[in-house]
């Protein structure tokens, strides 16, 4: 199940026999896609069961996010899918953005959650709204995704002007939108106003403490408004890879101790902890594998060996 000549004790092999036991299909395919020389071909097979006709994504893709409608937040994880084995590109994109224009705001962006979800089960920590937002956790990472990609289409003209808005006058309301501003950071075309907005970013991130500096000692650090006390943001979760411009955010060695305690969280079953609530055993169980192959991705991009 491990790569070739891996130790069967090796952070890696424990990892497979967790995925192949646990996981779905998609994260079972993406898994030997990234670390037992899989193709893209059958990841890219197990993302379509979750396709609609709308050009969408549902069928709880983000596992937070149950039944059949599509969601913003389910088309941002196939994206990240896609970009992940290089086949962000086509007729599928093509119909995705035509679904996101769809289904954006008046001005241009995302709701983090549609009023379609109502009547199906999801996460309590996204409220159902008869008129939801734009949201910068929606927008973010679809966004930078599409560019890092060289997408081009219509809707990514006002989706890209809301997301510099809401990222420069960003003032620290939630951490989960660091991630969102990263993601569109790291992949929007205009690379210097992007630095100086990261540099801007990372600096109030600092002065807000909205990063765990010290996980060893995580438990006496209060957590975000709205995080549940086993909930903190750490340097390896903003900056996921090395060319991050997040990564000019921490020290060597705060990454370091980041890198370590992630390392240290691989369970004895093989899986990594899922984020977030625990509010239903099915959900709890499929985030852990999602989790448990960002993990891998996460050491192996920093130069951790996992075999």
């Amino acid at each position: 199940m491990a790569e070739s000549g891996a130790s069967p004790d090796s952070p890696l092999a424990r990892a497979a026999r967790f995925v192949w036991l646990t996981a779905r299909v998609l994260e079972q395919r993406r898994f030997a896609f990234h670390f037992q020389e899989g193709g893209a071909d059958p990841v890219d097979a197990a993302l379509a069961a979750y396709a609609n006709e709308d050009g969408g994504f549902g069928g709880a893709l983000e596992p937070d996010l149950r039944g059949p409608a599509s969601q913003p937040l389910h088309g941002a994880h196939a994206l990240r899918v896609l970009d992940s084995i290089g086949r962000c590109a086509g007729p599928r994109i093509e119909r995705l953005c035509a679904y996101l224009t769809a289904v954006s705001a008046p001005d241009g962006a995302l709701p983090a959650l549609l009023p379609s979800q109502r009547g199906y089960p999801s996460t309590p920590s996204i409220p159902v709204l008869d008129h939801p937002p734009s949201a910068l956790l929606a927008t973010g990472p679809v966004v930078g995704l599409l560019h890092r990609n060289e997408v081009w289409h219509a809707w990514l003209f006002r989706a890209t002007d809301f997301c510099w808005a809401a990222v420069e006058r960003w003032d620290g309301s939630h951490p989960d939108e660091v991630t969102a501003a990263v993601d569109f950071l790291d992949g929007v075309p205009d690379r210097a106003r992007a630095e100086a907005a990261a540099d801007r970013l990372g600096r109030l991130v600092r002065a807000r403490r909205l990063v765990s500096l010290d996980p060893d000692h995580i438990e006496t650090a209060p957590p975000a408004p709205g995080y549940t006390p086993d909930r903190h943001l750490l340097a390896h979760d903003v900056a996921r890879t090395p060319a991050s411009l997040a990564r000019s955010w921490f020290t060597g060695a705060e990454l370091e101790r980041s890198l370590d305690h992630l390392e240290g969280q691989q369970h004895e079953d093989g899986g990594w902890p899922a984020r977030g609530p625990l509010w239903a055993p099915g959900v709890h169980l499929e985030s852990r594998s999602i989790a448990t192959v960002e993990a891998l991705r996460t050491l192996r991009a920093h130069g951790r060996p996992v075999v």
